[in-house]
């Protein structure tokens, strides 16, 4: 008797803790700051112009009140998210307990059991790390949200921030994209169809996947039936409907602009100077360096070339080379189609992309334009019984000595290599470094045929130290951030350092223009010569090939174009697939530049320029072949004398 006794009295007391603890908690929650769930998390961005370009989570302008949404969408998200919504007090137990049941049972996380208010209290942070820190202030945010609004304000400010996939925020937006018309005016069709999104917005949105979008939507429609919302004539007629999809977007109906905003929120978070608590509270204003013609050229160039290549994907970055600024950026063909961002999460080996930094280590290291190495198969011995044999495209060789104006021109591994030695292996490391790649590089002896993995975002920094006479450069998007009222919180300050000489850059971009020039084809092509015809200004370019990955990247004194294209799946590509990357290139520069005047660098003082024979290195004659003007430091240039003191 006494044990029974003793139980209840800890039982009695357990329930009195709990319920001081559960008054504590709910009188914290009510009378707390306040969720100001129509303002709260608010992220604009801007353009370089001051044009909003992206309202993210609650700075929609699409904002709509719960009696202004078809009743069929709010009982398709509620039968299918959450049916007891009206029911919990934010956390459904019982639902808990079944999922975690199947789950152990499983062995899987199949099933879930997130109430619509934990998903709203998700969608009021900006990034969504697995952490337990990140899941207990979720639940705090949940329970706040029930104590300080009802369950219809609640479910406002859910539908109304909750992703519908391919960028769309909110149901009004999503009406407007996927039919054309207002959230009030959607039939049970499209509303089913339209709330099986959320749950997986790449996978369920029927402009990426119709076949398993129409398989969410019946089973939506299942739920409805089976809770007695609809009958099974109703679902019958309603997958019996052909859906028709608009498709656009009101403004900025770009496929790839979200790439740039997800680059944009990735920065944001890298630079730590806001919480999730302050972006809920206050907003932010997000300027960024954003050219909506740059990101529309550059798309349109991608979709042109890409067209009937439905796997192949690619990563592309405009950036002016004078301050770093990302003006356009693409991780992908099509965000809607896949979230990756290769421009900011891949990296890919650059083939001889590589090799202009070589080159300008080699110039500035006494080599010359004129400077000859004789190109046949060769084995290079590494020591201790290593060797290398590595090969020029399609085994081409001259089978004769070769200066590095046609090294470049015709990107010879051969040349290549050898210059690579005779500079000693960590000198190009060195300069890489120099010229802002931050990954690890190996110096070993394949490193100039670009074996080491880059990302494109790095890499189109260090052509940007070309493209701009010698200053180092920081590749941004954001210029400034201010909070909801306006306070500057963050102003991007600029830093450029010269770090490589001007006379250098400017020979090495000289000899960077000859890899289209036609009349310097000899036993081969210079390797950009598919993409003359469609160039109208002179650039400094250089592409890149390996069995897997394609590049070109060039640059003129205003704009730096890189370009990748490839396969996710690393599968082999044909050599027909070699033309993707430059044409590409060449169709985003040149339209970006459409309406500019021609743009080059004015040669510096010390510089000369000397008509040479190409192939010798000698100053030309009638009997040369392949004539050239290149240029040269004062005293270096061929045919030059000292004067004897």
């Amino acid at each position: 008797m006494k044990k029974i006794y003793l139980i209840c009295k800890i039982a009695i007391a357990l329930m009195i803790i709990f319920c001081v603890f559960y008054t504590i908690l709910f009188l914290c929650a009510k009378y707390g700051s306040q969720i100001d769930i129509e303002n709260s998390n608010s992220i604009y961005m801007y353009d370089k112009d001051g044009k909003t370009f992206y309202e993210g989570n609650n700075g929609t302008k699409k904002w709509i009140k719960l009696k202004d949404i078809s009743k069929h969408l709010i009982n398709a998200t509620i039968y299918s998210e959450d049916k007891n919504f009206y029911e919990h007090n934010g956390f459904d137990i019982p639902r808990i307990i079944k999922s975690t049941l199947v789950n152990i049972k499983s062995k899987d996380l199949k099933e879930g059991a997130s109430t619509i208010t934990q998903q709203y209290a998700r969608n009021l942070f900006l990034t969504f790390d697995k952490t337990w820190e990140r899941k207990i202030k979720e639940a705090w945010y949940a329970f706040k949200l029930e104590t300080q609004y009802s369950k219809d304000e609640i479910l406002e400010g859910y539908l109304n921030t909750i992703n519908y996939g391919n960028g769309i925020l909110g149901i009004e937006n999503a009406a407007l994209y996927y039919f054309n018309k207002s959230a009030k005016d959607l039939t049970l069709a499209e509303s089913s169809m339209l709330a099986g999104i959320p749950k997986s917005p790449n996978n369920y949105s029927p402009l990426n996947d119709e076949k398993a979008a129409k398989k969410r939507q019946k089973q939506i429609l299942q739920s409805m039936v089976n809770n007695g919302v609809i009958s099974q004539k109703e679902m019958n007629d309603v997958l019996n409907v052909k859906l028709t999809y608009y498709g656009k977007k009101e403004n900025l109906n770009l496929s790839t602009i979200m790439y740039y905003q997800d680059a944009v929120i990735r920065e944001l978070e890298s630079l730590k100077i806001v919480s999730d608590d302050s972006i809920r509270q206050e907003g932010l204003k997000i300027y960024t360096s954003l050219d909506v013609n740059a990101q529309t050229k550059l798309e349109e160039s991608i979709k042109n070339n890409l067209e009937k290549k439905d796997e192949m994907q690619v990563s592309a970055i405009m950036m002016d080379p004078n301050n770093g600024e990302i003006i356009a950026l693409a991780g992908g063909k099509d965000y809607s189609k896949s979230q990756y961002n290769r421009a900011i999460q891949s990296k890919r080996q650059v083939g001889s992309t590589m090799k202009p930094i070589l080159y300008y280590a080699a110039l500035e290291n006494g080599l010359t334009a004129a400077t000859t190495f004789l190109s046949k198969p060769t084995t290079f011995s590494l020591g201790n019984g290593l060797t290398y044999s590595p090969s020029n495209y399609a085994d081409i060789y001259p089978n004769d000595k070769i200066t590095m104006a046609l090294a470049i021109a015709y990107s010879d591994n051969i040349y290549a290599i050898k210059t690579h030695f005779f500079l000693g292996e960590e000198t190009l490391v060195k300069y890489a470094k120099k010229m802002g790649i931050k990954s690890k590089l190996e110096a070993n002896a394949s490193l100039p045929l670009g074996t080491n993995e880059l990302s494109i975002k790095e890499f189109v920094t260090s052509y940007a130290t070309l493209a701009n006479t010698g200053y180092s450069v920081n590749a941004h998007l954001i210029k400034k951030v201010e909070d909801g009222s306006g306070n500057v919180i963050y102003k991007y300050n600029e830093k450029k350092e010269q770090i490589l000489n001007k006379s250098y850059t400017y020979i090495l971009s000289e000899l960077l223009s000859n890899t289209y020039d036609t009349t310097l084809t000899s036993y081969t092509a210079p390797t950009c010569a598919s993409i003359a015809p469609r160039l109208t200004k002179k650039y400094a370019v250089k592409s890149g090939t390996t069995d897997y990955d394609l590049w070109t990247i060039g640059y003129n004194p205003d704009i730096v174009v890189g370009v990748w294209t490839g396969y996710d799946d690393n599968r082999k590509l044909s050599s027909t697939e070699y033309k993707y990357a430059k044409n590409i290139w060449a169709d985003a520069i040149e339209n970006y530049l459409r309406e500019k005047e021609q743009s080059w660098y004015e040669k510096p003082d010390n510089v000369i320029g000397v008509l040479t024979d190409a192939e010798t290195g000698k100053i030309a004659t009638n009997e040369s072949k392949l004539k050239k003007i290149l240029y040269y430091v004062k005293g270096t240039e061929p045919g030059y004398k000292r004067k004897n003191n």
